[in-house]
């Protein structure tokens, strides 16, 4: 009886085989839903009286939390130590890390949490050495750290990224802008409001039918692949954004370099001399979309050594109210914040207003 593994061998090696044009999109459809299918199975995590696995399973701190990814032996836990002070033991022998080693990095005035992961090999997503433990963690991140040696060839990132991509974990990508909406009955309604160039009825009815699905209702709102569909379909994807760190920088020449800063999203370092640190934290700070917000209590000066760090994309007022404490908004009246949200200094807003970086805020409570 063959197992997942080997069907999803089969399948990937039909796709292979099969050549791409017009008269085999909706071939492919159907084929590329069986594999997402498929890997979904061994993304499911399987049952044993053994529990999770020891030592991956990281209490959360902090306002967001960023894993070193890499194969083994590329530096991750030299930069661990570097970084957050926190003992990762280091060798120049492979899979020296067997479990998750969690740290703190102070930055900005934001506590985060830097997870030094077990090094991922080719198969990770397949079970192998760890992979799935470290892969499940992985999806938890705010942020990755795609930890490389900048001696070996680019196929490591590669394969990192394919391994990821296996089990949903999409890196420096949107969400594509696709609108899937099951119904009970009244067929496939297919809309767009951008002309389709990958895509097109039949090959969405081929997916679809795939997984038993006879009625809904899909408007894309961007040129999406078979590929975005289905990720949409499957709605298990994790969307991260990566920078690529590209480690052991000291064993190359200036011209390498030069091609290495050529690499998007990368940032060339060197963990063992602590080469470059300020650009990573800088890249690492930018990819996290974090902004830092300054509270101001009446009558007071600002107090800058303590700010509320929010994510940008939920800043306003009432959200930097809950993370001082959830009780502040029933006695809400307005605020005045000083700072590059707003036109005048002090401005009186409402608590929908959105803020900005290093804005600052004085809270008026009602009487």
């Amino acid at each position: 009886m063959s197992t997942t593994y080997d069907k999803i061998k089969e399948i990937e090696t039909e796709m292979a085989r099969t050549q791409k044009n017009k008269a085999t999109a909706y071939h492919l459809g159907t084929l590329k839903a069986k594999l997402a299918k498929l890997k979904r199975e061994l993304m499911t995590p399987v049952k044993s009286g053994g529990g999770p696995g020891e030592g991956f399973d990281v209490a959360g701190t902090g306002v967001a939390r960023v894993g070193f990814v890499g194969f083994p032996s590329v530096g991750k836990s030299t930069l661990m130590s570097k970084l957050t002070g926190t003992f990762s033991e280091v060798s120049e022998i492979e899979f020296t890390t067997l479990t998750t080693i969690p740290g703190v990095l102070q930055y900005r005035g934001a506590k985060i949490q830097i997870l030094d992961l077990p090094g991922i090999i080719e198969g990770a997503k397949d079970g192998k050495g760890r992979g799935r433990q470290v892969i499940a963690v992985a999806r938890t991140c705010s942020l990755i750290f795609l930890v490389l040696d900048v001696l070996k060839p680019l196929t490591h990132k590669a394969v990192i990224e394919r391994e990821l991509e296996a089990v949903g974990i999409r890196l420096n990508k949107e969400p594509p802008k696709i609108v899937f909406r099951k119904k009970d009955k009244g067929g496939i309604n297919m809309t767009s409001t951008v002309p389709l160039t990958n895509i097109d009825q039949d090959v969405v009815r081929s997916v679809l039918s795939e997984y038993r699905i006879s009625s809904a209702d899909v408007s894309f709102r961007c040129d999406a692949t078979v590929d975005d569909l289905i990720d949409v379909i499957e709605g298990n994807r994790v969307y991260i954004p990566a920078v690529y760190v590209l480690n052991k920088i000291d064993q190359i020449s200036i011209e390498e370099l030069d091609l290495v800063y050529k690499i998007p999203h990368a940032v060339p370092i060197s963990a063992h001399h602590g080469w470059n640190f300020d650009e990573l934290l800088e890249k690492m700070w930018e990819y996290l979309n974090l902004v830092r917000i300054y509270t101001k209590p009446k009558g007071q000066l600002p107090d800058y050594s303590a700010p509320v760090v929010l994510k940008r994309d939920r800043a306003s007022v009432a959200e930097f109210c809950d993370a001082i404490h959830r009780g502040i908004l029933k006695e809400f009246s307005h605020a005045l914040v000083w700072g590059s949200s707003v036109k005048h200094n002090p401005q009186k807003v409402g608590r929908e207003h959105v803020l900005l970086d290093e804005d600052v805020v004085s809270i008026a409570k009602k009487k």
